[in-house]
Formats: structure tokens, C-alpha cells, sequence
């Protein structure tokens, strides 16, 4: 009897022990205001601050919030959030975007979580609740691995239909070009103009400056960028700008 009052006891301190952890950033399960709040109501206001760039240089996900992360990337309404956005990306293209037909219309994408997603690797490494290992993601990236992001491969195929150039930016480092081709050809992305990785005499640059002089660049051939997509407000900030960015979901990680 005292052999089995003592598990029990062990499991109870164990399992209190993790909800007092859960909630230990809280203070009472209050907001600062008095509010009354759940784990759950928590953990959707910070996803929706990093979506809304309130919350800027995390670099994991809180441990209070993992599990809803994992949950929320691997649920049906992070595929809704994602479509939406491709959707008001043709809704742009078909409405308010002029194209001039002329070989100089472009439009840029990110690749990870953008076009390729990630997620079965992050969901092997606690969605983003531990401190990225840059060594075993690129090891997986060099697998190629990546599932294709199906809403966003029907944004890709309509730009190609349309005859605008596709230019594919990435914050990935060069030794992973092959790796990163193959990986979108088998998912069916094909057809970009060019695919732009970060050269040795990058790696110093963080992710916005990168890009955006990667913008520049391409403006001064002559590209009329008339979109961007991305995961990371990196993507898509600095100047020069498109005509229109849109932002893709993405909680798990953040770029500078």
C-alpha cells in the first residue's frame, strides 16, 4: 500500500511540477490588467504578436507555449491562414497589379515555410522551443526533405501562367544550392528565373539587409517587383520595396 501511495505521490508531484512550469511567465493567470486568462488565450495572443511583428528577436518559442505552437503548425486553421494569404496574392495580381507583359514583371519568394515547409523537422526539435541547431537543420535541408506548401505552389503556377519572372531569395547558404534544387523540383516547383543564395561575403549581412540588396540589384536590371511573399518580416522590409508583401504564418522561428 505504501509502495503504491508513493508512485501515486511521485506522479502528482511530477505532473503539478510541469503545470506550475507551464505557467510560471503568467503571474497568477492574470493579464496586467486583471484579466482572467488560459494557457490557451496566452499562447494565441503571443502567436498573434509575432504575426503582427510586436514581438520581434525570440529565439525559442516559450516552453508554455510549445505544445499550442506544434498543435496550431499542424492544424487545419495554420492551412486556412496560409491560403488566405495566397488567395489575397491572386486576388492582388487579378485586380490592382498592372503588368506590362514585357519580361520584366517579378515577383520573389522566400523558401522555407514559404514555398518548402519544415515543419516535419521542427516537429522532431520541439517546434521552436529549442534553440535552433543550425548544423542539424542544414543537414536535414541537405536530405532534401521539404514538403511542398500546396497553396502556395497554386500561387507559383499562377505567376507562371501570367508570364512574370520568378525569383526565389533565400537566407540559406550556397553549399546547399543542389540540395535545395532538387528538393524543389521534386515538389514540383519549377520554371523560376533565378535562385538566390547567401554567398560566403553574405553571411555577416543579417537576413533584411541581404535581401533587400538583393531588391536592389534586381531594380537596377530593370524587374518591376510587383510582389513579395514570405514567413519572416525579414523578407519582406527594407528598401527598396515591392509594390505589395504579404506575410505567410510562421511562430516557430524568427529572422532577423
Amino acid at each position: 500500500m505504501a509502495r503504491k501511495f508513493g508512485i501515486f505521490f511521485t506522479i502528482f508531484c511530477i505532473l503539478s511540477t510541469s503545470c506550475l512550469g507551464d505557467w510560471n511567465i503568467l503571474s497568477q493567470h492574470k493579464t496586467n490588467s486583471g484579466l482572467k486568462i488560459s494557457l490557451k488565450n496566452y499562447c494565441e495572443s503571443w502567436r498573434m504578436n509575432v504575426e503582427l511583428h510586436n514581438i520581434r528577436d525570440y529565439v525559442v518559442v516559450p516552453q508554455e507555449c510549445v505544445a499550442y505552437i506544434g498543435k496550431y503548425m499542424t492544424s487545419t486553421q495554420y492551412k486556412v491562414d496560409s491560403e488566405r494569404t495566397i488567395n489575397e496574392c491572386i486576388l492582388y495580381l487579378s485586380t490592382n497589379c498592372i503588368l506590362k507583359n514585357d519580361g520584366k514583371d517579378a515577383w520573389i519568394f522566400d523558401i522555407d515555410e514559404t514555398l518548402l515547409s519544415s515543419v516535419p523537422y521542427y516537429k522532431k526539435n520541439g517546434f521552436g522551443g529549442n534553440k535552433l541547431n543550425v548544423t542539424s537543420l542544414e543537414d536535414w535541408i541537405s536530405q532534401g526533405k521539404g514538403t511542398a506548401l500546396e497553396h502556395s505552389l497554386k500561387l507559383f503556377n499562377h505567376l507562371k501562367g501570367l508570364g512574370v519572372q520568378i525569383f526565389l531569395v533565400s537566407s540559406r547558404r550556397e553549399h546547399l544550392r543542389s540540395a535545395t534544387v532538387d528538393n524543389l523540383v521534386k515538389v514540383d516547383f519549377y520554371g523560376w528565373n533565378s535562385l538566390i543564395l547567401r554567398d560566403q561575403e553574405d553571411e555577416c549581412k543579417n537576413a533584411q539587409t541581404f535581401k533587400a540588396e538583393i531588391r536592389s540589384k534586381l531594380i537596377s536590371q530593370g524587374y518591376r517587383i510587383v510582389g513579395i511573399i514570405g514567413d519572416q518580416w525579414s523578407s519582406i522590409e527594407g528598401l527598396p520595396s515591392a509594390k505589395r508583401s504579404f506575410k505567410l504564418p510562421n511562430p516557430m522561428y524568427y529572422v532577423a
